[in-house]
């Protein structure tokens, strides 16, 4: 396989992040890193253009001298706003009987292609998750088997076209050309997920800053994602408001002395703050840390809570078994693998029916990032190389990809088709 470069854009709530990787046989190699405080978003939305593409280009030019200073024209980007959204569609046609060959095959995807066509959001992914003949599932590649039906189940994501638009047109203002848009649990879960995980079935949840996402993994492919809009930065909100510190301050009394466990806080631990007086001017005072604690827990169980609810009321326990990971900068926050196997756990949770494995995930599906970047904040950055690597096959685009700026007239046709 041919060497070729690639660059990763994270478009977050908190941060925008690029990575630049060289990519041939094995895992991605990192050769530019660049990361910027994210302006201009909220909760992954563009809400200010100009500061959104400040901040892209301030996180590309990082990069790109990291990796050489040869500039980069085509990335791939994640997308969490839009409402996304995810289901399992299923088609079928007719074999008569005969041995299923790669033209049945291309037929019954082709009737999956057809049914995309009534979908009136903008299809991100749509991916074939296993192939059923004469109503029995689970077979990977059907090829070469007899039977009288062969069916597929596609896992369809979309959302909302507009805010893509709005990042469409934040890249063009920086001469980028969007070359693929993942759904950010997909690429958290491309990256912190081990190989047995996605094989035998794992939830993965990225507790960003303004969001935290949900993806679920089964025979190596996406069957679940979604997002909730809650994260770190409620966090951060809640430790500024209930101690009258600046969001700056409040995140970092949550980074350093933060903690998810109330009772394993000592009593006599204290920690110095600086509030805002009433008059304006800055004053020192010294606190209880279990103080901090009171506040960063309830916050923490709370978002825990939302996916564990979310996780019963998809029933993904079915499907992808008791198996989750954690990752994002929210996750972080000490105490927080402790308080998570407490609330996935049956005693706490019997909705569950039984305890779940969970343990803390970082990118380990490339290769060459440094300490600094090799933490759960980069997660996303890291999973969209891996999609960019592999370029898996997505049903609705198997016609256009052969453009090299197949993603953008597909947003322009659908445009046109809707509008």
């Amino acid at each position: 396989m041919r060497e070729q470069t690639i660059a990763a854009l994270d478009i977050g709530t908190s941060k925008i992040c690029c990575f630049i990787a060289t990519v041939g046989e094995g895992k991605p190699q990192v050769i530019g890193i660049g990361h910027q405080v994210s302006k201009g978003l909220k909760s992954g939305t563009v809400v200010d253009m100009e500061e959104t593409e400040t901040s892209i280009r301030a996180a590309v030019d990082t990069a790109e001298r990291m990796a050489g200073g040869s500039p980069i024209h085509d990335v791939f980007v994640n997308i969490s706003a839009g409402q996304p959204k995810s289901r399992i569609l299923s088609v079928e046609v007719d074999v008569a009987g005969h041995e299923i060959s790669q033209l049945d095959i291309d037929r019954v995807l082709a009737a999956g292609r057809k049914g995309l066509k009534d979908e009136e959001r903008f299809i991100l992914h749509s991916r074939p998750i296993s192939y059923r003949v004469d109503g029995v599932g689970g077979a990977k590649s059907p090829l070469g088997m007899f039977g009288e039906k062969l069916g597929v189940e596609i896992h369809l994501a979309t959302a909302a076209i507009s805010p893509l638009r709005n990042i469409q047109s934040c890249l063009d203002r920086c001469h980028l050309n969007l070359k693929g848009v993942v759904l950010t649990p997909y690429a958290s879960g491309l990256a912190t997920l081990v190989p047995d995980e996605r094989a035998l079935g794992a939830i993965c949840v990225d507790m960003g800053g303004g969001l935290t996402t949900l993806s679920a993994f089964r025979e190596n492919e996406l069957v679940f994602g979604d997002i909730i809009p809650v994260g770190g930065n409620h966090v951060t909100r809640d430790i500024a408001q209930g101690l009258s510190v600046s969001e700056v301050r409040a995140e970092r009394l949550k980074v350093f002395y933060g903690d998810c466990l109330q009772d394993r806080v000592p009593v006599r631990d204290q920690i110095d703050i600086v509030q805002t007086g009433e008059d304006g001017e800055d004053q020192g005072i010294t606190i209880p840390r279990a103080m901090l604690t009171s506040i960063v827990s309830p916050r923490v169980e709370e978002i825990l809570e939302l996916v564990r609810d979310r996780i019963i009321d998809t029933g993904l326990v079915d499907i992808v078994g008791r198996r989750i990971v954690f990752t994002g900068g929210a996750s972080q926050i000490s105490g927080l693998e402790e308080l998570a196997g407490k609330i996935f756990s049956a005693d706490v949770s019997p909705g569950l029916g039984g305890d779940f494995h969970v343990r803390l995930g970082r990118p380990a599906s490339v290769d060459g990032l440094a300490d600094v970047a090799a933490g759960p904040v980069f997660s996303t950055c890291a999973g969209l190389l891996n999609y960019g690597a592999i370029m898996p096959d997505e049903v609705h685009a198997m016609q256009s990809r052969k453009s090299a700026r197949g993603l953008f007239s597909r947003i322009g046709a659908w445009m046109r088709d809707n509008f």
